[in-house]
């Protein structure tokens, strides 16, 4: 084959053996780093865009190592003698390699095209790389093109011109269509031989098959793409979440000043306190209505699940129990049916729930729980659960019975409901005992709101595992 070269180029001189034996280490060193890094995501998980992202990355990165150690030991060594036994065709490809995993030689071939006599010559892996038998010849560069995909041919066509006419390098990529149908992506790189006058006697260009690093690369951008669709979607479900909890819970809550509209003989604040992470948004709840005889509603409920679905849930639910409360049916039967209308649901879930109704001409108080911490009295500096009635989480069974109890309250009580997410922690938490150490300061505390201050101011931190609701009732004179 003619000399690559100028004619006025001096040919280098080989690189130091012990150089180049220092970069083969350092990347063989990253190379192992990097694929233990790939073997943490070997098993990419479908409905993980990111562990999917992570993976492509990790085997474009060990793709690119192996091809940058094998150059490199091409360059210590020279291109090798014939391998005994090796393919006719001049493939070299290692015994366990598939057809498209053989060795960096087996993926580089070299051309050139004598402009003066029209000969072309090929080397061996050129033959490999195109699927094509060393006997049916090289392609001519008027040939050349016909392997080609069509959206590909005016690029080689570019680059062969200003190769040919303006003397500029070639550097570019191509994809052919072997025999058999299949694709293969080349980078060529190449540049014109010059004679001894300075005219281009011929072209020289040396391609490399870099299918499997396009493919990927290709995964590389897909798992990207579908990771940036998942954070979208992410972000739209979350505002969706957090609008609607906010639509769905009543407006008196917060740092609002104390509700003068609240039900009658009550003085009543609630909270919604969020959890750390922003896509926890899930199905709490807390309400206080009243009702049509003049008594109240408190309630307070955890649907299991976050984000769209269980905010959607949650609000279907407090809206069935509003409806019934309103139709004058007791706490335990409310729950009851509840537990119904999640077991026939077309996503059943699990949900914890107490129901509570306040009759401010007796100040008695009749209350069920579904799996649900009970609510806290405090009466006189001192606080204290109250005794919980049988019930089970909603949703847990059908044809469940909730039993209710019932307890007098005093002017000046506080009464606290609560999810269990105000004192689940990721330190572990406090407990919900130490609730009860509040009740010195609630004695103190002139209205619900002022209770509900001291709530936050202890519970309110960071750290929250999950969203939770609380909500203070103070029995008015």
């Amino acid at each position: 084959m003619p000399s690559h070269l100028f004619a006025d180029r001096p040919a280098p001189g080989p690189p130091e053996r012990t150089t180049v034996d220092a970069l083969i280490s350092r990347t063989r060193r990253l190379r192992g780093d990097v694929a233990a890094v790939r073997r943490d995501t070997s098993v990419p998980d479908a409905d993980d865009p990111q562990l999917r992202w992570r993976h492509a990355l990790c085997e474009l990165a060990v793709n690119q190592l192996d091809d940058l150690g094998t150059q490199l030991g091409q360059l210590r060594d020279g291109v090798p003698e014939q391998p005994a036994g090796c393919p006719a065709d001049g493939t070299v490809r290692p015994a366990d390699a598939g057809p498209e995993r053989g060795s960096l030689l087996s993926r580089v071939g070299s051309a050139e095209w004598n402009l003066l006599t029209d000969e072309v010559s090929w080397s061996d892996e050129l033959y490999a790389i195109f699927g094509r038998e060393p006997g049916a010849g090289a392609l001519s560069l008027d040939e050349l093109p016909s392997v080609l995909l069509a959206e590909d041919q005016p690029v080689l066509t570019a680059m062969v011109t200003d190769c040919l006419v303006d003397g500029s390098r070639i550097d570019g990529e191509i994809r052919i269509l072997l025999p058999d149908g299949r694709m293969r992506t080349l980078h060529m790189m190449g540049e014109p031989v010059l004679d001894a006058d300075g005219c281009t006697a011929s072209m020289w260009a040396v391609l490399r098959d870099v299918s499997r690093l396009r493919r990927s690369r290709h995964q590389v951008d897909q798992t990207r793409s579908a990771l940036r669709s998942q954070e979208h979607r992410a972000r739209t479900e979350r505002r969706m979440a957090v609008e609607l909890h906010e639509a769905v819970l009543p407006p008196w809550r917060g740092t609002r000043p104390p509700s003068a509209q609240g039900p009658d003989g009550l003085d009543v604040a609630a909270h919604h306190l969020p959890a750390d992470s922003a896509d926890r948004i899930g199905g709490d709840w807390y309400d206080a209505l009243r009702l049509p005889d003049g008594g109240t509603l408190l309630t307070v409920g955890d649907l299991t699940g976050h984000g769209v679905l269980a905010t959607s849930g949650m609000a279907t639910l407090l809206g069935a129990l509003r409806a019934m409360a309103v139709a004058g049916i007791e706490p335990g039967p409310v729950l009851g049916h509840l537990n119904e209308l999640i077991q026939c649901s077309a996503r059943p879930a699990l949900a914890s729930a107490l129901c509570c109704r306040f009759d401010p001409a007796t100040g008695g108080l009749v209350w069920a729980q579904a799996g649900h911490p009970a609510p806290l009295l405090f009466r006189d500096g001192v606080g204290r659960p109250l005794p919980a009635p049988d019930g089970v989480l909603l949703g847990a069974a059908s044809g469940v019975a909730y039993e209710q109890d019932q307890v007098a309250l005093l002017p000046g009580d506080v009464l606290m409901l609560h999810t269990e997410g105000l004192t689940r922690r990721g330190d572990g938490g406090t407990g919900p005992e130490a609730l009860l150490d509040l009740a010195p300061r609630f004695a103190r505390a002139g209205t619900a709101q002022d209770c509900l201050r001291t709530v936050v101011a202890e519970f309110g931190g960071t750290g929250r595992l999950d969203d939770a609701c609380v909500l203070v009732a103070r029995v008015e004179a």
